[in-house]
């Protein structure tokens, strides 16, 4: 971040200074949340964990080189004391065990100092982009700044920071040196994408699709549709350089463009798009080539990253790209080049055997499993010959509420559409007994589909049955932890290609 003395962040998010020896000494470094990541000059937050309490941590990270904490009540070392604020609905994780408001209390000061820090650079020239939606928001962030690079300094979280935590933490890495700060913006609930677009208002904002991810908390797709149009509503009027990307192919996407005062850009492969791609095809990795469209001409792109899907999120990159002042060319160009940098997404590695093994195991939704399925049996069908033998091996799609049973049971029927080969379904919970008797009952399979209780006895079937050139898919949500699965699979053998390099 900016550097900025203890006094005036004090003075920013409403605490006191305690043991500070000299409130003019200045914060230089980082903003950590983790006593470990701690950094020379840097200011510590003090949040409560599963385990411990960060107000525990504080010596260890003043001796660290933390110039002071961000806490909730004094700690004995230099300390900004804000006053803990009662329970509140929240999307952040970091508040599942704040039981006294420390917590909501830090979290709240740490949006206080990111809007401070994050205007002060707006003013200076910085351009905020947020992108929201039910899947895709990681994938579309890496190719956001993937294609934004070329153009300057840009900084964007690490894997799915998104949240009252992650989101905060991630505007605090901009600098004066900043150009372009990508920001994803997620939401358990009405209120949280707009909470999160108050703290660090974006200029320009990407909505990529409303689908049934977390379903059961939202209790429906219009509600979902009501929260992920926060982001829009945030954006400055078009006179002030707001843009609004939108989905033309997702109905209660493009329809948010009534509730917004930026500009509407629409991107997408309905003919309405301003920004189109067209003549979409998929290679033997399931990569997306296709030619992009606009009314300043067309362009070819070549995308490096796996599955269908990946061509809206690609729009979505390109426009922002295009709206920041890039050529088509730089904006195709930097699209080919852009590899999948957050972990556990559509991660295509071959084993010196052969065996292929898709890495999507970060999280999962209705939405993205079809989408990742659909990309296995596009991989499992190139070359000309034979189709080569697919997996699933699927988990738990968390939060999908009352439909959970109807959704998970909808995928096993979808398996057998597909003609993949085997599945296993990892569990033993209601839904995902519905995912495997849907597939039963769909293609009346026998030992296709099998049911197991955990990763380890999945990971045994498959050492015990995979060879050759057969393709492995490992998905579920994140809570279920399957890439240990995937990662013992590659472990097996050492790895001869990687289809992300």
């Amino acid at each position: 971040m900016i550097p900025m003395s203890l006094a005036r962040i004090a003075e920013i998010v409403g605490g006191t200074l305690h043991d500070v020896p000299d409130p003019d000494a200045v914060v230089t470094g980082t903003v950590e949340f983790d006593s470990r990541q701690v950094t020379p000059g840097g200011l510590f937050l003090a949040l409560p964990g599963a385990r411990v309490d960060g107000h525990e941590h504080a010596s260890s990270a003043v001796a660290a080189g933390a110039i002071a904490v961000l806490a909730a009540r004094p700690v004995g070392v230099p300390a900004i004391v804000v006053t803990p604020l009662p329970p509140v609905e929240t999307n952040a994780m970091a508040l599942e065990h704040d039981t006294d408001g420390s917590g909501a209390a830090v979290l709240a000061a740490l949006a206080k100092l990111a809007t401070a820090v994050t205007t002060e650079l707006t003013a200076a020239g910085l351009t905020v982009v947020g992108v929201t939606g039910s899947s895709g928001k990681t994938s579309t962030k890496d190719l956001l700044a993937a294609v934004l690079s070329p153009l300057g300094a840009v900084v964007a979280p690490p894997g799915s920071f998104n949240n009252e935590l992650g989101h905060p933490w991630t505007a605090l890495r901009a600098d004066a040196g900043t150009d372009y700060l990508v920001l994803e913006l997620s939401a358990r609930g009405i209120g949280h994408v707009a909470a999160l677009a108050e703290s660090v208002p974006p200029r320009i904002g990407v909505v990529l699709n409303v689908g049934t991810a977390h379903l059961g908390e939202f209790g429906s797709q219009d509600a979902i549709a009501q929260a992920k149009g926060e982001l829009v509503e945030a954006l400055p009027p078009a006179d002030r350089g707001g843009v609004a990307v939108l989905n033309a192919d997702d109905r209660l996407v493009a329809a948010m463009a009534t509730r917004t005062r930026a500009r509407v850009v629409l991107v997408g492969q309905s003919g309405n798009a301003d920004v189109r791609a067209v003549d979409v095809r998929l290679d033997d990795q399931a990569r997306a080539s296709f030619t992009l469209v606009t009314v300043d001409g067309s362009v070819d792109v070549r995308l490096a990253v796996h599955g269908e899907h990946q061509v809206g999120n690609a729009l979505a990159a390109a426009a922002v790209a295009l709206e920041c002042g890039a050529s088509l060319d730089q904006a195709a160009a930097a699209l080919g080049q852009a590899r999948a940098v957050s972990a556990k997404r559509m991660d295509v590695r071959t084993r010196a055997d052969g065996v292929t093994v898709i890495n999507d195991s970060y999280n999962a939704n209705p939405d993205s499993m079809r989408a990742a399925l659909k990309a296995l049996v596009t991989m499992s069908r190139s070359g000309g010959g034979a189709p080569r033998r697919t997996w699933a091996v699927l988990g738990e799609m968390a939060e999908l509420g009352p439909e959970s049973v109807i959704e998970h049971d909808a995928i096993g029927r979808l398996l057998v559409r597909l003609d993949v080969t085997r599945l296993i379904v990892v569990g033993t919970g209601r839904p995902l007994r519905g995912m495997h008797q849907g597939a039963v009952m769909e293609g009346s399979w026998g030992e296709e589909s099998m049911l197991v209780p955990d990763a380890e006895a999945a990971l045994a079937v498959l050492r015990a049955e995979v060879s050759g050139d057969d393709i492995v898919l490992v998905k579920a949500s994140q809570s279920v932890g399957l890439w240990t699965v995937a990662d013992a699979l590659l472990a097996d053998q050492t790895e001869t290609s990687e289809a992300n390099q």
